[in-house]
């Protein structure tokens, strides 16, 4: 039998050097994996670090015969279906009913629901994250909001096939080894995954160029700064989606979200607004200030394609600001 790589002694700590130069590497794609997984930022930061204290527990039994990062997560996956057991599945607005027709002010809050969160790009450096052989998903399709959000029609353990056949890229005989079921069982839980997120995701549009992606951003900033109702809804496609967590209600097509844009941008809608640009599951996104003192009010993210504004998802949840580098106020 081989010698673990690292020796670890009773004295030795969680946060051991030793130990940290061996996973410090692959933490970024655990955390990225655990999101995955759990669709929710906090939940996927618990999970990584008490992968990590798993992983320094029983580094022992590490002997080399995979790599450090498929057996982080081996032990990454392990948790994030014992997280499951406990919490369940994240959701977003239009994942609760059909959508509201007309828009009006002062809907109902759904305070306890387990919304789904957005992830920061500037967490998604991940070096050396290619994935296997067997993968099917490229890597920024894997982590947008719309995937994300599909998964989470999926069971666990099919959730769990799924990321590790089709992002991570592993083989069939590993999968099943891990949760522990046959390679036919492993086979037939990713043919039924892949069958329900055909039913859940739309085909990928054809995407934007980099500059004029630039210059739609910028209109669509100026149009939020200036209340410029008719040049907002210009950059609409015609089926978009509005939704709004923790608000149940969302809204399709240029006339309901217009009616909303018209009045959040109104007397009694909270602004002036200030848009500050950042990136979130891949795409464009925005921190929105309001108020007269310029408050974090919303974690503003956008699905475009050459066709204009997709998808606009507000998560009206300030406390999302810090992970994405925004300041409280400016």
């Amino acid at each position: 039998m081989s010698r673990p790589l690292v020796e670890t002694q009773a004295s030795e700590r969680p946060d051991d050097e030793a130990f940290r130069q061996l996973v410090e590497s692959h933490e970024r794609a655990v955390r990225v994996h655990c999101y995955r997984m759990l669709g929710s930022l906090q939940d996927a930061e618990d999970q990584t670090q008490e992968t990590l204290l798993r992983a320094w527990r029983n580094l022992h039994s590490f002997e080399g015969r995979a790599s450090m990062r498929a057996w982080l997560y081996r032990i990454a996956t392990n948790a994030c279906l014992d997280e499951l057991e406990r919490r369940g599945r994240r959701l977003l607005p239009p994942m609760l009913g059909a959508p509201s027709e007309v828009f009006a002010p002062g809907q109902g809050v759904l305070d306890e629901t387990p919304w789904l969160d957005p992830f920061p790009d500037a967490w998604l450096d991940v070096p050396d994250a290619s994935p296997g052989p067997e993968a099917r998903y490229e890597a920024k399709e894997a982590i947008e909001l719309a995937f994300i959000a599909a998964l989470q029609h999926l069971a666990p353990r099919q959730r769990a096939v799924l990321l590790l056949r089709d992002v991570v890229g592993w083989s069939a005989r590993d999968v099943a080894s891990l949760l522990d079921m046959s390679v036919p069982a492993a086979n037939s839980a990713l043919q039924r995954a892949r069958t329900r997120m055909d039913q859940t995701t739309t085909p990928d549009a054809a995407r934007l160029s980099a500059d004029a992606e630039r210059a739609l951003v910028e209109r669509y900033i100026r149009a939020w700064e200036q209340s410029d109702v008719q040049a907002f809804v210009a950059m609409l496609k015609d089926d978009a989606v509005l939704s709004m967590p923790p608000l149940a209600e969302w809204y399709v097509g240029r006339s309901a979200i217009g009616d909303f844009f018209r009045w959040a941008t109104g007397p009694t809608g909270g602004g002036p607004y200030r848009l500050v640009p950042t990136r979130a599951n891949g795409g464009i996104a925005f921190g929105i200030y309001g108020g007269p003192a310029a408050e974090a009010v919303i974690l503003h993210v956008l699905l475009l394609d050459r066709d204009g504004v997709a998808a606009m998802t507000s998560f009206i949840n300030p406390g999302l600001f810090p992970a994405f580098g925004l300041p409280a106020s400016i």
